[in-house]
C-alpha cells in the first residue's frame, strides 16, 4: 500500500528514474541478496517502506516474526545502502514506537521515555532499532539517513485479511460482508473507547516526497492527520459509508490496545507540509477502492 502510493506520487511529480523491486525480486531478509542489489544498482535515494505489518491480533499472535523480520530487513537495507554509497535513506516506521502512556499529542521526544504497548511491542522495537540505525549512521558517517513515523494508514492496496489486517480495512470488510449478507449486527473488538488517528496513504506519500526535498530533514518526524476519533466512532462512520443499517456490538473480552494515540505533527507542519484528505472523504474513497478490487478479484488479503 505505502510503496505503491509513493510510486504514484513520484511519477506524478515527474520522476522517471525509479528502481522498483518487489519482494519476489528482492528478499530483504537475505543479507547477501540485499548487498548484491546495492552493489549492482547503487541507488542514490532509498525510501524504505518494507515491513511485516498487521493489527492487534497479528502482532499479539506472531511477535517473534514481527520482531525478527522487521529488524533484519531494516538492518540489511541500511547497512547495504551505507556500504554502497546511497546518498539519502528515508526509513518509515510507525507511531506505535512511542510509549503506551506517552503524553498526548505524542511528540518525537517521547521516544523511549516509558514502556511500550505490549500488544505491538515486538514491531515497535524493530522499528525503533531501524530509526536509531539511521540516526547513528547520520551522526557517525555524515550520510543523510532519516526517519518518518506515520500514524495508522489506509487507502488503495490495503490488506483486507479477515484476521490479520489493521482496524480500518478490517472494519470496511466486516461491514461490507454484513451488508451483503443482510446481517443484523456487527461485533467490533474491545470497548470502542480507544482513540486513534488515521491518515490516507496519499497524504503520507505527499509527506514523504516533501521530506525527500528538504535539504536538512529532522532525524525523526511524525506524519499524521493531527485528528483523532474513537474506535466506536470510526466503526459508525464506516457503517455509514458502506450502508450498513444494523447494530454495532462490542466484544469487551478482546484487547483495546493503547488507550489513546495521537501524533503531534507540529514539526513536519513547520517545514511546510500538512494533510489534505479528511477522514470522511478518505473512507468513502477507500470503500470504492475496496469494491473495485473485490470485483476484479485483486483484493489483497494475505
Amino acid at each position: 500500500m505505502v510503496g505503491a502510493a509513493v510510486v504514484r506520487q513520484l511519477k506524478a511529480a515527474g520522476f522517471t528514474n525509479l528502481l522498483l523491486k518487489s519482494r519476489v525480486d528482492l528478499d530483504l531478509l537475505n543479507q547477501a541478496s540485499v548487498n548484491q542489489f546495492f552493489a549492482e544498482y547503487h541507488p542514490e535515494v532509498v525510501v524504505f517502506a518494507a515491513a511485516k505489518v498487521g493489527g492487534i491480533h497479528a502482532n499479539n499472535s506472531f511477535p517473534a516474526e514481527f520482531l525478527y523480520q522487521n529488524l533484519v530487513m531494516a538492518s540489511n537495507a541500511i547497512q547495504g545502502a551505507w556500504e554502497h554509497g546511497t546518498q539519502r535513506f528515508l526509513f518509515l516506521g510507525s507511531t506505535c514506537i512511542y510509549p503506551r502512556l506517552a503524553p498526548q499529542p505524542i511528540v518525537e521526544s517521547s521516544l523511549l521515555t516509558s514502556p511500550l504497548e505490549p500488544t505491538n511491542e515486538a514491531y515497535a522495537i524493530a522499528k525503533i532499532a531501524g530509526l536509531k540505525l539511521c540516526q547513528f549512521y547520520r551522526r557517525q558517517y555524515g550520510v543523510l539517513f532519516h526517519s518518518a513515523m506515520p500514524t495508522n494508514l489506509y487507502g488503495p492496496g490495503d490488506n483486507y485479511h479477515p484476521d490479520n489486517s489493521h482496524v480500518l480495512p478490517a472494519l470496511i470488510r466486516r461491514f461490507h460482508e454484513a451488508k451483503e449478507s443482510q446481517a443484523d449486527t456487527v461485533t467490533i473488538w474491545g470497548s470502542g473507547t480507544p482513540l486513534r488517528e488515521f491518515l490516507h496513504v496519499a497524504d503520507l506519500a505527499a509527506g514523504i516526497l516533501h521530506l525527500l526535498l528538504l535539504p536538512e530533514p529532522p532525524d525523526l518526524v511524525n506524519i499524521g492527520s493531527g485528528e483523532e476519533i474513537s474506535i466506536r466512532g470510526v466503526a459508525e462512520l464506516i457503517a455509514q459509508v458502506v450502508g450498513f443499517r444494523g447494530t454495532i456490538n462490542n466484544d469487551c473480552s478482546m484487547p483495546d490496545g493503547t488507550p489513546r494515540k495521537l501524533s503531534d505533527i507540529r514539526l513536519i507542519k513547520s517545514t511546510g507540509w500538512s494533510p489534505k484528505i479528511s477522514l470522511q472523504d478518505g473512507l468513502t474513497a477507500a470503500y470504492q477502492d475496496f469494491l473495485r478490487e473485490l470485483a476484479s478479484q485483486r483484493l489483497r488479503s494475505v
